[in-house]
């Protein structure tokens, strides 16, 4: 019997939350390769607001994964969690389920689903990580009204772990406002500074039960001494009287602001693009330095006429990484753009002058 198993066999299931671009996947490989370290067997959700997901080529196909891709757990595939779950167990028996949610996404939503599943299978929510990308916070703070702070402050609230990541880019100054600010919203999780990632695993795999009350518009866990406390202060909707706090619009709205039907992320638009032949390395990198700002977040599989290999590149406020793949399968080159209000045509046009 392992560190992960109980008397009652009970699946242990992680939340990674956190917004566009602060480092989920990371930290999901990372806790992946320990559990196989550890001789566990884990497996995977992993929700994408794009039609295709792009960051699940890193993991390889010796893990067991779900796709849950063109919308947001939370809300328009909420229903098919328990379901996804629940087949996850009874094809692939893993020891434990870790789930990334798109950024987009607020916790408390993804938390009913997950414990919905243990009506149906022998889970247990375990914790819930938020990574806060520091830059990135720091810069929200400076519009602290825009809709993208406030739902990093509703990830931050839900979670029982936080990590607060890419410290490395943040003066000491930064690097203490962005503690203090976390702390103001969340006073009991765990905090840890990391650069990419690199959290006490140990730690993060040995989370207390985490036990749900979303009807009573907060959740209930124990912490690390085993006393239960309440996150009586936040992690809730603030929408209208809707039973799961989705705040719907109006049918007759334009189409611009039926994009999405959910109050955390109804500003968000995502845009996914195939590409028909291969591009020129060097202009795509010029292409993305030219983005502006409103797109925050964009991934993709791409093959460069100048290279001999395809890459997995990835791309959040104004930096971009690129990594040499090899992809399972017949996977095509694709590419996924997320952020607020930009013009869906104006990138398409580029994209397509890429590709002449």
């Amino acid at each position: 019997m392992t560190q992960y198993e109980t008397a009652a066999k009970l699946i242990p299931i992680h939340i990674l939350s956190g917004f566009l671009g602060s480092g989920k996947t990371t930290l999901l490989t990372r806790m992946a390769d320990y559990y196989k370290e550890m001789g566990c067997k884990p497996a995977i959700v992993m929700n994408e607001l794009g039609e295709v997901n792009l960051d699940g080529q890193i993991l390889g196909s010796d893990v067991a994964m779900t796709e849950m891709l063109g919308g947001c757990i939370c809300c328009t595939i909420r229903g098919d969690l328990t379901l996804e779950i629940k087949t996850l167990i009874d094809e692939h028996h893993p020891d434990v389920i870790l789930i990334e949610s798109t950024g987009a996404a607020n916790p408390l939503e993804i938390i009913d689903g997950v414990t919905e599943a243990a009506m149906y299978t022998r889970t247990e929510l375990r914790s819930i990580i938020t990574v806060v990308d520091g830059p990135v916070l720091i810069d929200r703070q400076k519009r602290s009204k825009d809709r993208t702070f406030k739902l990093m402050r509703e990830q931050i609230r839900c979670a029982t772990r936080l990590i607060l990541n890419k410290a490395d880019k943040l003066e000491p100054e930064e690097l203490v406002l962005a503690e203090q600010t976390i702390r103001e919203w969340n006073s009991y999780a765990p905090l840890t500074a990391t650069i990419r990632c690199a959290a006490d695993l140990e730690q993060l795999a040995a989370g207390a039960p985490v036990v749900n009350r979303a009807a009573a518009g907060h959740a209930s866990t124990a912490s690390d001494g085993g006393t239960p406390h309440e996150h009586s202060h936040g992690c809730r909707h603030t929408g209208q009287e809707h039973p799961h706090g989705c705040d719907h619009h109006n049918d007759d709205e334009p189409e611009s602001r039926q994009v999405s039907k959910h109050e955390s992320h109804d500003h968000v638009m995502a845009v996914t693009y195939y590409f028909n032949r291969p591009v020129d390395s060097k202009a795509f990198e010029l292409f993305l330095q030219k983005l502006p700002e409103n797109i925050y977040r964009a991934k993709g599989i791409l093959t460069f006429r100048d290279a001999p290999s395809r890459f997995l590149f990835q791309y959040a406020f104004r930096e971009s990484d690129f990594i040499k793949i090899n992809p399972q399968g017949d996977v095509h080159d694709v590419a996924v753009f997320i952020g607020e209000h930009f013009s869906r045509g104006a990138l398409l046009e580029e994209l397509a002058k890429l590709e002449g």
